[in-house]
């Protein structure tokens, strides 16, 4: 089972006018510290301020008639909280997400205010497939995987497709796009998308320090599970092991990881704010943070695409990495 070019086109058509078609930005500034072109893929700007409501909203029109009766269920530190959320609130289905007590509450709060209940969990005693598990069971409703589903990858995927196609408008080819990595929903969408479209352009993915769990499964040659011992800066990237469906995608697409540490990312999102004028959370500034520590070499001329994943921070973090600088 993988996903393909139809896959995302189909996708794509699904989410027209409900999701954000985002732009492609350049900075002249960035090209010019970095010494490449870098168009920027700003999801910053999608609805729910993050790429997940692509994938969500492409799973969900697709219930029958008793599927959205019933309902879903959907775990997340956030961002596909969100985007599970506003899509099952646009397509009239309940929604209950699942979500760590410590996730931030920017993101919790924006979960309820598209109108799904929310069940916090302990991260560090609970186990949060079992309790969506639990409540999927109990009223038969349907779980919505964050990363490891077919429909999730292909909307996901939109946005490789979005920035190729929107690249060869400007007539420029992309040697190489950047993108983060959590459990590789993201990275898989896209990189089938570029691939098929752009065969020579290599795929960058960008782990945070910690859980590089993507690049020890790419260098086994089999997925590898990681038991993290501290948290990262990146919230939304904390996953400890790619997915089933996602790695032998990535495995066959992804020419390179690189791995950055939280003083990376947050002098990015300093960076972001104070020169692209863009708020981006943490993980989505995982590969503007790659670029600027220099971890991505250049392909051809160094042209690069560059996803920004998301841009749901809370404020009083976000306050503290500004500070910071």
């Amino acid at each position: 089972m993988t996903v393909t070019l139809a896959d995302i086109q189909a996708a794509a058509a699904r989410i027209h006018g409900h999701a954000v078609e985002t732009p492609l930005i350049e900075s002249p500034a960035l090209n010019d510290r970095l010494g490449r072109r870098v168009l920027i893929k700003p999801e910053t700007l999608q609805r729910v301020g993050a790429f997940k409501f692509r994938g969500a909203y492409n799973r969900l029109a697709q219930l029958d008639a008793a599927q959205r009766k019933s309902g879903v269920v959907a775990f997340s530190s956030g961002n596909h909280a969100q985007g599970v959320a506003l899509a099952a609130r646009l397509l009239g289905v309940p929604a209950l997400i699942v979500m760590p007590a410590d996730a931030p509450s920017v993101k919790v709060e924006a979960t309820r205010g598209y109108g799904a209940e929310v069940r916090l969990y302990d991260r560090l005693t609970e186990d949060r497939v079992a309790i969506a598990a639990e409540i999927a069971t109990q009223r038969g409703a349907l779980v919505v995987p964050a990363f490891d589903d077919l429909d999730i990858i292909a909307g996901q995927g939109t946005v490789g497709l979005e920035l190729v196609n929107q690249a060869k408008s400007l007539g420029v080819g992309l040697d190489v796009v950047v993108s983060p990595v959590g459990g590789g929903g993201l990275m898989a969408g896209v990189s089938t998308a570029v691939k098929a479209l752009s065969p020579s352009t290599a795929l960058v993915g960008v782990e945070p320090k910690g859980f590089d769990d993507t690049l020890r499964s790419l260098q086994a040659g089999a997925r590898q599970t990681l038991r993290p011992t501290t948290r990262s800066l990146c919230d939304a990237l904390e996953s400890p092991a790619p997915g089933e469906l996602t790695f032998p995608i990535l495995q066959q697409n992804v020419a390179d990881i690189a791995v950055v540490s939280d003083a990376e990312v947050a002098a990015a999102m300093r960076y972001a704010f104070s020169s692209l004028k863009l708020v981006v959370e943490p993980g989505g500034a995982v590969g503007l943070a790659a670029l600027l520590s220099g971890k991505v070499k250049a392909w051809g001329d160094g042209t690069t695409g560059l996803v920004l994943s998301g841009g749901n921070v809370d404020p009083a973090l976000f306050a503290e990495v500004l500070a910071g600088g």
